[in-house]
């Protein structure tokens, strides 16, 4: 049986632990509740630049150092940025913990942001972007969340804009990392072979400069719908069909997230079968919810040849306007059981556990329990399904479509088709 124990320290950080008898590795990370929505728009790819100039190089280590510490002792490290988090983690054996607490909290506190870094990782991002622009299947969601949030933080791209990467200098990092890398907005997680007490206390003597917290507010969300088109010369046509979902606080969050599964999370879902399977319209096509603080997205994404662009989009809307009569028999069952299995094999990874440990803390400020979450999804009725169906596909749509988009109806045709 595990043990989740948690404790602030004096300067208001959070550590949170998972211990798992039996383990001989442990995950140890830190998440800071902070990402692209924070940055100042238009100024956007702070977020994403810090994380990647945090392996560069301390007062006590190197860029290859920092690696090599970590890989000497079989562990290996990763970091992301989303846009409301940013997670900096290692999973290796757990008696070396300590050395992975070491290192992280070097690079945390005491990165130097070197200058001749900085300059090559400009021209990394600039490389991680222009792949993400070749890959339609990636760029879309760009243009899908600056179309649902224009001129917003939230709908920004979370690698950053390519004219203004290049002018990111290391004070605008460094006041960021000032005025975001703080305690309150900071949570330690480790999960495995790890032992609360030791681990809180070498985190307490760690992180003991960080800077003070800030008042900084986190950006309001307004969404907005409409619509972004862009022709290109590609051999699909790709579209997301979205509306404004709820946020993770939200009581219909898991009711949304079962009717992402029931609509189009899996190959039984209704979407896979009807576009897919049964037209042969599609090779890819899903649903997907994401809640974030005080808002969230629900979209459908369909890639599919430009002669099949209008009969997929059909079929979609068609799905979508019918979701409000009964639901099919095993339907509901099926999406509590994705999602109580989604929760239950989650837990098998340390690394998902301290993910799961440090999100929950953040954004709840409570300890992530496994068996009181499988409570609430199995009190998923249909009631709620078709509440938070309502209430998400009332809302004014959202298209992106990218590809050969000659045959796609205008955007007022495919709203009706949403509300006949």
């Amino acid at each position: 049986m595990s043990k989740i124990e948690a404790t602030t320290l004096k300067n208001g950080l959070r550590v949170i632990t998972d211990t798992v008898p039996g383990m001989h590795s442990a995950a140890v990370g830190i998440w800071a509740g902070v990402g692209t929505r924070d940055e100042a728009f238009p100024d956007n790819g702070v977020a994403h630049m810090v994380e990647h100039m945090l392996f560069k190089g301390t007062k006590t280590r190197d860029a290859q150092k920092i690696a090599e510490d970590i890989e000497n002792v079989g562990g290996s490290v990763n970091a992301y940025t989303s846009r409301e988090l940013t997670s900096y983690h290692i999973h290796l054996l757990g008696e070396d913990v300590p050395l992975a607490l070491d290192i992280l909290a070097d690079m945390y506190t005491g990165s130097t942001l070197p200058e001749d870094e900085l300059e090559r990782e400009r021209h990394v991002v600039l490389q991680e972007i222009g792949m993400c622009n070749d890959t339609p299947d990636d760029l879309i969601f760009d243009h899908y969340y600056e179309t649902a949030y224009p001129g917003q933080s939230l709908g920004a791209p979370i690698l950053g804009r390519s004219d203004y990467i290049g002018g990111i200098g290391r004070e605008t990092l460094r006041a960021y990392m000032e005025r975001f890398y703080t305690p309150a907005r900071t949570v330690i997680s480790a999960a495995g072979a790890v032992d609360h007490d030791a681990f809180a206390a070498q985190v307490e003597k760690l992180f003991e400069t960080l800077p003070a917290d800030t008042d900084a507010a986190k950006p309001g969300a307004d969404y907005q719908g409409g619509e972004c088109r862009l022709d290109k010369d590609l051999e699909q046509s790709h579209f997301i069909l979205g509306f404004e979902g709820v946020s993770r606080l939200d009581e219909d969050y898991y009711a949304a997230q079962a009717l992402s599964n029931i609509l189009g999370g899996g190959m039984s879902s209704r979407l896979f079968q009807e576009v897919r399977e049964k037209r042969g319209l599609a090779y890819s096509v899903f649903s997907f919810h994401s809640g974030y603080q005080d808002n969230g997205q629900f979209g459908i994404y369909a890639g599919t040849g430009p002669g099949d662009l209008e009969r997929a989009m059909d079929v979609v809307c068609a799905e979508v306007r019918k979701f409000a009569s009964t639901l099919e028999g095993g339907e509901l069952s099926r999406a509590r059981a994705q999602l109580k299995a989604g929760v239950l094999m989650g837990r098998e990874s340390m690394m998902s556990r301290a993910d799961q440990q440090a999100r929950t803390l953040l954004f709840k400020n409570e300890a992530f329990d496994p068996e009181a979450l499988i409570a609430r999804i199995d009190a998923i009725d249909e009631e709620a399904v078709r509440r938070v169906a309502e209430r998400i596909f009332r809302t004014k749509p959202t298209l992106a479509a990218l590809g050969p988009l000659e045959t796609l109806a205008p955007y007022d045709g495919i709203a009706g088709r949403l509300a006949a």
